[in-house]
């Protein structure tokens, strides 16, 4: 998938998770578009280093432990964009949960 398609579908699912999921809310479609290029971005950088440095508790759980992790980034995330608000972090596991789904669901359909 292109990069710009990876975005579109990254701000639809945080706006869709925003809709369904109380504790997430988006101000604006801009806010939108940001908090996915920021997510994109701490996925990118700091979610490898988090992974690495908890392979140990993620080969006890099975890789389970990738969730938490995941809802850590949606929730950092949260806190780096103002306008996009996760307010703890059962919102930021759902919210990462869905926005994870509709994303690989896309990746699928498009390859």
């Amino acid at each position: 998938m292109g990069y710009i398609i990876k975005l579109v579908v990254s701000t639809l699912a945080v706006l869709l998770a925003s809709q369904f999921i109380p504790g997430i809310e988006v101000n604006t479609w801009g806010t939108a578009i940001l908090a996915a290029f920021v997510l994109g971005i701490v996925n990118l950088i700091i979610r490898p280093l988090l992974v690495l440095l908890t392979l140990p508790i993620n080969l006890v759980t099975f890789g389970l432990f990738t969730l938490v992790i995941n809802a850590l980034m949606f929730w950092l995330t949260g806190s780096l964009v103002s306008g996009f608000e996760v307010d703890g972090f059962v919102p930021a596991f759902l919210g990462a949960f869905v926005v994870t789904i509709i994303t690989w669901i896309a990746s699928f359909v498009t390859d």
